[in-house]
């Protein structure tokens, strides 16, 4: 149980308010269903959401969120398959697409994940359970806007051991990122802890997360592979290759350096660029072209390259007219 005492200038605050600038961790949205299922006390007593604090009462979070367990389903969507053995798949997954459902969503929310695809086309049995029900064939994720190369296990013994590559560093990714500006340098390091932001819930940040605590070790590489100028401004296409595989990495990197990633508006990219009806882009420039690591049971190396997709093709050589 954790207990929080309400000072004076807090007085006037909504209950839900309140708590949520306390548990920087905890969403809001979570602090609310933690206050609908009794989970919160104010003197002792349950209280609404909307409740206004006077100040000078004490709030106990007495439990925690209690969610209905999701199972994945399979779901007839079209898949890119590069690569298929007994052991493990390699899948080009196209933007717009989660990989999985979220913890604590809602059915509706599980639906049109890579997850839901990979069981109709494998099915339930040929899939790894490691990862537990709700992401059954899952080691690595990429982000929902993000484009490209991700390898699924089939077995649990070869999840664990793609899961002790990763851990290890020794899975090779490279990502081809399109950001605004030209860089100043051919290449560059980014060496910077990332963590949760404490105000917006939904970024991540170089900067040191709830508490003053560091965040969790990041290493990104970059090289440029163009520089493009044209109507719409200066841009840098980039060759991005990363040693960790932390929330947004690329993307928050990116921006930390002052290039975000076009089309990356949740870390500073423009919202409007001039883009006319012929050029538009409705998602972030981000990639993963090339994946690189050791087969668990033949030992072998394999490597697997996509080029851009049509979209980003197309906008790229939009850019630079």
């Amino acid at each position: 149980m954790k207990t929080i005492a309400v000072p004076t200038s807090a007085a006037g605050q909504r209950l839900d308010q309140f708590l949520a600038s306390q548990l920087p961790e905890v969403s809001r949205v979570r602090v609310q269903q933690l206050i609908a299922q009794g989970k919160i006390a104010v003197d002792g007593k349950s209280a609404k959401a909307s409740l206004r604090l006077r100040g000078g009462e004490e709030v106990a979070v007495t439990g925690q969120v209690e969610l209905p367990p999701l199972k994945a389903f399979a779901e007839d969507i079209p898949l890119d398959v590069l690569y298929e053995d007994a052991d493990l798949a390699v899948i080009n997954k196209p933007a717009g697409m989660a990989v999985h459902a979220g913890s604590g969503k809602d059915s509706a929310g599980n639906k049109g994940t890579l997850v839901n695809a990979l069981l109709h086309r494998f099915g339930a049995a040929a899939m790894s359970r490691a990862g537990g029900e709700l992401r059954p064939g899952i080691v690595h994720r990429l982000d929902k806007g993000t484009s490209g190369l991700i390898i699924v296990a089939k077995t649990d013994a070869t999840h664990r051991a793609l899961a002790q590559q990763f851990a290890g560093r020794r899975v090779k990714k490279t990502y081809l990122a399109l950001v605004q500006g030209w860089m100043k340098q051919a290449q560059g390091t980014v060496n910077a802890p990332i963590s949760r932001d404490r105000l917006r819930r939904a970024r991540m940040t170089t900067r040191r997360g709830a508490g003053g605590k560091p965040g969790r070790a990041a290493v990104t590489h970059w090289k440029v592979v163009k520089k493009v100028e044209g109507a719409f401004g200066r841009f840098s296409l980039l060759e991005v290759t990363i040693e960790t595989g932390r929330t947004h990495q690329i993307r928050v990197h990116l921006a930390s350096l002052g290039h975000p990633v076009v089309g990356d508006t949740l870390y500073g990219a423009s919202r409007n660029l001039g883009y006319g009806e012929t050029v538009s882009l409705v998602r972030n420039f981000l990639h993963a072209s090339a994946i690189q690591f050791v087969h668990p049971t033949t030992q072998r190396m394999l490597v697997f390259r996509r080029p851009l997709p049509d979209d980003l093709e197309k906008f790229f050589r939009k850019m630079g007219e």
